[in-house]
């Protein structure tokens, strides 16, 4: 019997046989496996963001006599990512809130206006190169997300309000060889219609919109393309946000006005450009210049600009000094508005004003500070005293960009005040931080007068303090 005939052999060589496909076998899902979980990530980080503050004339002036406000508020946020082949998936679950405002042992009834737990982001990015594409990104990212530009003056995540800021949006985002071009859009609804798509931008249960304007736009569309130079960044932003159009109706007796909201909208048009740029090694220069057209939310046709530029000069190793100035466009004062009149009121859209204009929040943020602009002209100071331990001082000069009205056919000094804002971080270890501020103003008649701040028997002498407790932990990282 030859040995390819005999039975036994040819038994050992199917086990054999079979044997060895299964480990060829094993070893390829090994790899794919393997390949998988090194393209697939998931992460899991935290944030618990204490804030006690003292207000004693934050954001607008008190009256002689007012006590201070003093309370913790504080953001909460697990964030959850996952990265496969070609996508990403992440979300923020967020909550916010200030002590004590929930009684002890009882579920208050949750409301808008109470913040609460929100989802702050949840989105989703598809990749549309693959990865032997010579492109470096391109790729389609959908859903609620942060949309943040350059210094975050006109686009940036506020981060300094505990809720932070948000968008319901499409970004088509494409980079290479050091070029950035993103174009994106949103639209806004209500509630699932039926029929129509008119939008109420004024919910009463929430203070919607930003830098005090209260009303939500209904639709944006935007392109940004950026450069990375050999000399700096430069950036383009056409930026036009849409407003539902209303008209007023008036009924009743007595007679009450209200907005009725209608079909169609105003679109504001915002352009500019950004630079930042090293001069030499150790000065550095950072400028914009937006225009602002259209129309606004009230359907007036708009024609304001916003200039800025701030230089860093290096003094040392561990000292940075610069001045700088902002001008935001406003409106005469001493002239009569009517539905013709144009508006040159510069809006810096959905920015970070909390990091340009003051510490104490007077300009551009909740409250109103009249028609008139702003003319910011400051001088920081920053010292690196360690690499966990940093000091900073900003002083700010605070003029009326355009005419104030004394209300009597006059008008008022242009200045408005000097702010100085103190500021300590100290980074106890890689999550866990903290940061204090102490803010004062030396404020002026012009300040408290009906055409900015409008505070009759004023305090001129407003503060502002806070300690704040920053942890930020990786739940998935190694020890």
């Amino acid at each position: 019997m030859s040995k390819l005939t005999n039975p036994i052999l040819k038994n050992h060589n199917t086990i054999f046989l079979s044997k060895l496909s299964k480990s060829v076998l094993l070893g390829f899902a090994l790899t794919i496996f393997g390949s998988y979980e090194a393209q697939a990530q998931f992460t899991l980080t935290g944030q618990l963001r204490d804030r006690v503050e003292m207000r004693a004339g934050q954001g607008t002036l008190q009256q002689e006599g007012d006590k201070a406000a003093i309370f913790t508020s504080q953001r909460t946020r697990l964030n959850a990512g996952y990265s496969g082949y070609r996508f990403k998936i992440f979300t923020a679950l967020q909550d916010v809130r200030v002590w004590g405002q929930d009684a002890s042992s009882i579920n208050r009834t949750t409301t808008e206006a109470n913040n609460g737990i929100i989802l702050h982001e949840a989105w989703a990015e598809i990749f549309l190169n693959d990865t032997v594409s010579t492109i470096q990104n391109l790729s389609i990212k959908a859903g609620r997300q942060e949309i943040s530009y350059d210094d975050q003056k006109v686009l940036g995540s506020l981060d300094w309000l505990q809720q932070g800021r948000r968008h319901d949006a499409i970004v088509f985002k494409f980079a290479n060889k050091g070029w950035i071009a993103d174009v994106g859009a949103a639209f806004n609804q209500n509630k699932e219609n039926n029929a129509g798509t008119i939008y109420n931008g004024t919910n009463p249960a929430y203070g919607a919109g930003t830098n005090g304007i209260g009303t939500m736009y209904k639709s944006f569309q935007y392109a940004y393309v950026g450069k990375k130079f050999f000399f700096g960044d430069l950036s383009l932003l056409f930026f036009k946000d849409d407003f539902n159009k209303y008209t007023l109706v008036t009924a009743g007796t007595p007679a009450i006005t209200t907005k009725v909201n209608g079909t169609g909208v105003w679109s504001r048009n915002t352009t500019g450009v950004y630079f930042n740029t090293n001069v030499t090694r150790k000065l550095n220069l950072t400028g914009s210049y937006y225009y602002q057209g259209g129309k606004n939310k009230d359907g007036r046709s708009l024609n304001a600009n916003l200039f800025s530029i701030t230089s860093t000069l290096q003094v040392g190793r561990k000292l940075f000094i610069g001045p700088g100035v902002d001008f935001l466009s406003g409106d005469d004062g001493t002239k009569t508005v009517t539905a013709d009149s144009k508006d040159n009121r510069f809006d810096p859209l959905y920015g970070t004003p909390h990091k340009f204009w003051g510490s104490m929040d007077y300009f551009y943020a909740a409250n109103g500070f009249g028609k008139q602009g702003l003319l910011d002209y400051f001088f920081k100071i920053k010292y690196n005293a360690k690499d966990n331990l940093s000091f900073a001082l900003d002083i700010h000069g605070f003029e009326s960009a355009n005419t104030l009205s004394n209300g009597a056919g006059g008008k008022l000094n242009s200045y408005l005040g000097t702010e100085v804002d103190l500021l300590v971080k100290y980074n106890l270890t890689k999550i866990i931080n903290i940061e204090a501020g102490y803010s004062f103003m030396k404020a002026t008649n012009s300040m408290a007068s009906a055409a900015v701040k409008n505070v009759a028997n004023a305090d001129l002498s407003p503060q502002f303090a806070y300690v704040m407790l920053n942890i930020k932990p990786n739940f998935l990282a190694k020890k």
